[in-house]
């Protein structure tokens, strides 16, 4: 949520954002509502203080208990209507994006992303390189057409040595984080309205949430909404921060709006896993561990040995919450392309404005905290490590990070009986 203030005195900076953004707010007509919010409050305030000193004359002026009658319809009226236009204000402002930040590329798709950096050399196979799916069924590690038999498609099972291989990459990926100064959560899976609209996923990405039926809860699609809405209405003592939380968890998503896009093994899927990386901070220091995280997530991949570029995220492809995006992008050999692994996105203090979590500094200073989001690992880093780890036998080598949680340094296909 952006602050009111700006819209009040810098209204052309928040038109030409949402314009920016693809937001179809109509701005003009949402600051007519603020001003008339902010006319009828006055009003009321002043009403109240007429009938307050009126009220104590009544017993001597009969003309004052007259007066006083007619200020109760009148006030009544009013705020019958501020309390009508506070809502149609609140609900226009919960459309509107966050500011991007400066160095945010332009585009519209994700096509139009700006590559930063590639690190690691693509892996060179004297076969044609398989996809992960062909991998899973090879090793039999991956199952989605029981996935699909018990829950439906887009649910899948990692089984025997691949369940083996995703849960040693979370259990090492926490213990680095937490090497790093992250505190580890193991939090909740479902979450509360007020909670998803205060991470932002509501209003903007309602179609992409399962919601529990009769009640006020819906499927976590990310830690990200429980552990930044884990200080909700707190004041954090501004010498405390930052402070690093993380969580592994699974995650849910409808996928609504993917119909034609790549959906071949498990790469967009309804239920995933995560290790989240959250930062709650000041905000002179969120570009500093926005940077951090991102060094968190190169650092992971690089000792994994899996080659990736990192991108700038364009406009069109920000949520509405983010300032500024990074996305990390593993190569796909079985694919043939670099394909989106991680993202880490600085929130500024959209989320903390929503959320209403604040800091006090010891010398009085005070404000909204910023809040990153960074992804740790997801599922797609484990295909990547099969693809990019594949042999020509269609076995698989583990990382030499993974082995000590492994237990053993290779996937060999079963025997055929």
């Amino acid at each position: 949520m952006i602050d009111l203030k700006i819209l009040r005195e810098n209204p052309e900076l928040v038109k030409n954002n949402a314009k920016l953004r693809g937001c179809d707010v109509d701005i003009d007509a949402l600051v007519a509502l603020d001003k008339e919010y902010l006319d009828l409050t006055r009003d009321i305030e002043n009403l109240r203080a007429e009938r307050n000193r009126l009220s104590k004359e009544c017993q001597k002026n009969p003309e004052a208990r007259e007066t006083v009658k007619q200020l109760k319809v009148t006030l009544g009226e009013k705020e019958a209507r501020q309390t009508e236009v506070k809502a149609l204000v609140d609900e226009k402002i919960t459309w509107l994006p966050n500011f991007l930040a400066a160095d945010v590329p332009m585009g519209e798709t994700d096509a139009d992303n700006v590559a930063i950096r590639f690190v690691g050399e693509k892996p060179q196979f004297p076969f044609q390189a398989r996809d992960h799916q062909a991998i899973g069924e090879i090793l039999g590690i991956i199952d989605t057409e029981r996935g699909a038999k018990v829950a439906q498609s887009g649910f899948y099972y990692w089984v025997g040595a691949g369940a083996l291989l995703t849960q040693a990459m979370y259990f090492w990926a926490q213990k680095e984080l937490v090497k790093r100064g992250f505190t580890l959560f193991m939090s909740p899976c479902a979450a509360k309205e007020r909670t998803l609209f205060g991470t932002g996923y509501l209003p903007f990405f309602k179609d992409q949430t399962y919601n529990l039926a009769g009640e006020d809860l819906a499927l976590i699609g990310t830690s990200e909404q429980t552990l930044v809405a884990y200080h909700t209405d707190e004041v954090l003592a501004a010498e405390s921060l930052p402070r690093r939380y993380t969580a592994y968890t699974p995650c849910f998503r409808t996928e609504a709006g993917s119909y034609g896009k790549e959906s071949r093994g498990i790469f967009r899927v309804h239920q995933f896993h995560k290790v989240e990386q959250i930062i709650f901070c000041l905000p002179e220091d969120s570009p500093k561990c926005h940077e951090f995280c991102l060094e968190n997530e190169e650092y992971l991949l690089q000792s994994l040995g899996l080659p990736y570029r990192v991108v700038n995220v364009c406009v069109g492809d920000l949520g509405a919450p983010g300032a500024k995006k990074y996305d990390i992008e593993a190569w796909y050999p079985g694919f043939g392309a670099y394909r989106e692994v991680t993202s880490n996105t600085n929130l500024t203090d959209f989320q903390s404005r929503r959320l209403n979590i604040r800091y006090k500094s010891d010398k009085g200073d005070r404000g909204y905290v910023h809040t990153i989001s960074a992804t740790g690992l997801t599922d797609r880093v484990v295909c990547a490590i099969l693809e990019n780890y594949q042999q020509e036998d269609g076995s698989v080598v583990i990382p030499e990070v993974l082995r000590p949680f492994t237990g053993f340094d290779k996937i060999q296909a079963p025997i055929k009986k």
